[in-house]
């Protein structure tokens, strides 16, 4: 097994290669305020972060990420364009993996440049790749720029629209949202009786929750709202389908997506970028034949990423977490910034994993 010792030189190790890149090295602190990452990904995050609570800062969390406290500190006082590394713990709880680390390095590489967004992604991903040696990983890519582009131009309310986007890193409950919203799926029954204007249930019974009434009533009007809207029609379910079923070598992706854009407009300006990202790596000598492209790549575990994503895994260890993983979250920085937002890309490697790998011993 990699002592700790020696995953502290890997990471030092890793982390040199971002700063020899040009990248300034940064701290976090290990306490996170939880009230930001609350904001950010609701209630759920409790269910993998450790939370503690302190009488005069609140709730906090031991860190379990770098990238929202490295563009918190960015969007305070960062100048433009600029390059990050870092090297420290961060903690996630494991209760459906009971046999992963729960505390372990990561070491990142983040960029915040507005000058070339496709280039910016090409650098992030080939040098991580270069940093992770010559170990063979495959390595997996994405974009979820293009299902958000796709639920932009649906034929349907923005408030529906809304639903999809938040729902977009939980692809089960986007699912039942799509069935719903396209007829799909059966409306329960507990809903079709709140919506039938007889039904007893809405008046006369007792007040029960910290609801009042003229939220009730609000929320039952919203409902009846949308129960009143058309349909999403079962060609543009079909396309979001198409898409999300693009599970090919990157070339071979973007001519498929080029023939989903044209009866799907809206996600012809993603697939351009990504034209535009396979140039740039390409100009860094990225063999393009050998990346997998899958579009829904990154759905269950990049809930801030909003456009290239990418993964390194070892095939052969489908027990594992990825080794480095990474991506695109200028959404991410417009949250954090106040309205101020920069383009922003970043990874992160996992020097124990990579360790582990090249001695057989992971």
């Amino acid at each position: 097994m990699v002592n700790r010792t020696e995953t502290r030189a890997e990471a030092l190790r890793l982390k040199s290669i971002f700063e020899a890149a040009g990248a300034q090295s940064v701290e976090m602190d290990i306490l996170q305020p939880a009230e930001v990452l609350l904001d950010l990904y609701g209630e759920d995050i409790r269910g993998r972060a450790y939370v503690t609570s302190d009488a005069l800062w609140g709730e906090q969390m031991l860190r379990p990420d770098f990238t929202v406290p490295v563009v918190q500190m960015h969007m305070n006082e960062g100048a433009e364009p600029a390059c990050y590394t870092y090297a420290g713990e961060v903690f996630r709880q494991q209760e459906d993996a009971p046999n992963r680390a729960n505390q372990y390095l990561q070491v990142g590489y983040e960029v915040f440049d507005r000058a070339n967004s496709a280039v910016a992604d090409a650098e992030v991903f080939s040098l991580i790749r270069q940093a992770l040696g010559d170990l063979p990983l495959r390595a997996a890519t994405g974009d979820i720029g293009l299902l958000m582009s796709a639920v932009a131009g649906l034929k349907t309310t923005e408030a529906r629209k809304a639903a999809l986007m938040r729902h977009i890193w939980r692809p089960r409950r986007f699912r039942w949202l799509l069935d719903r919203f396209s007829g799909r799926l059966e409306v329960p029954e507990t809903r079709a009786a709140l919506l039938s204007a007889d039904d007893p249930h809405l008046s006369g019974g007792p007040m029960i929750g910290l609801r009042s009434k003229s939220e009730i009533d609000a929320r039952i009007d919203a409902l009846r709202e949308d129960a009143a809207v058309s349909l999403i029609s079962d060609a543009e379910i079909d396309l979001i389908d198409a898409l999300l079923s693009v599970r090919e070598s990157l070339p071979a992706a973007l001519e498929h997506l080029r023939d989903i854009a044209v009866d799907m407009p809206s996600i012809e300006p993603a697939v351009e970028r990504l034209a535009l990202r396979m140039d740039a790596m390409s100009d860094r000598g990225e063999d393009l034949e050998t990346l997998d492209f899958e579009a829904s790549y990154g759905r269950t575990s990049m809930e801030y990423y909003d456009g290239f994503v990418f993964g390194f895994y070892d095939q052969s260890r489908a027990d594992l977490p990825p080794v480095a993983t990474g991506g695109r979250y200028d959404a991410l920085t417009k949250v954090l910034g106040k309205g101020d937002a920069i383009p922003a890309v970043g990874g992160v490697i996992r020097p124990e994993l990579l360790l582990g790998l090249e001695r057989g011993e992971a």
